[in-house]
């Protein structure tokens, strides 16, 4: 799996309920807990279940992992879910699209990496739009500023990372 497909596919969270830092914790630490979760529940039944059943059980995995994790955040951390409002219903989608998306060599190391860079960009962009929020520039608390301060992280991520080394293809079709 790709892992930018990854960070696209927990995008709807990212953007939505990132407005400060520490919302953008919580969104990212639900993120990682719900995946691995849902991952490590779906881990014993690969094996025995394949086609329709195994989408079946996954999908039934993700819809209560979730609805766990939104009853527990109502119940323990009130003032903290609120902002978070229906997000984590949305990452059982990530949960179901992850699961067809990951190669079966090397799952778990494929996914903590991934996830790993989910968290970075979610405490990142919580961290940028808190920042520039407070220096008075309003529309970075919006959904549409975290759009654009998560296309400028990108951006410079791919201006920082090394580039791919150049093909040995001469010439053109």
């Amino acid at each position: 799996m790709n892992r930018p497909l990854l960070l696209t596919a927990c995008l709807a969270p990212l953007l939505g309920a990132t407005s400060t830092f520490a919302q953008a914790a919580l969104a990212g630490a639900c993120c990682l807990g719900l995946i691995t979760a849902h991952q490590g529940l779906m881990a014993p039944l690969r094996p025995h279940l394949g086609g329709a059943a195994r989408a079946w059980a996954a999908l039934m995995l993700a819809a209560a992992s979730a609805t766990c994790l939104q009853l527990a955040l109502d119940a323990w951390a009130m003032a903290q879910a609120l902002p978070l409002a229906h997000y984590p219903a949305i990452i059982a989608l990530q949960c179901m699209s992850i699961e067809y998306l990951l190669p079966t060599q090397h799952r778990w190391r494929t996914l903590l990496k991934g996830l790993a860079e989910v968290l970075l960009a979610c405490l990142a962009l919580g961290l940028g739009r808190q920042w520039l929020a407070g220096m008075g520039l309003h529309i970075a608390a919006l959904v549409p500023g975290a759009l654009v301060l998560l296309g400028l992280l990108l951006g410079l991520y791919n201006r920082l990372r090394p580039s791919p080394s150049p093909s040995r293809r001469q010439g053109t079709l």
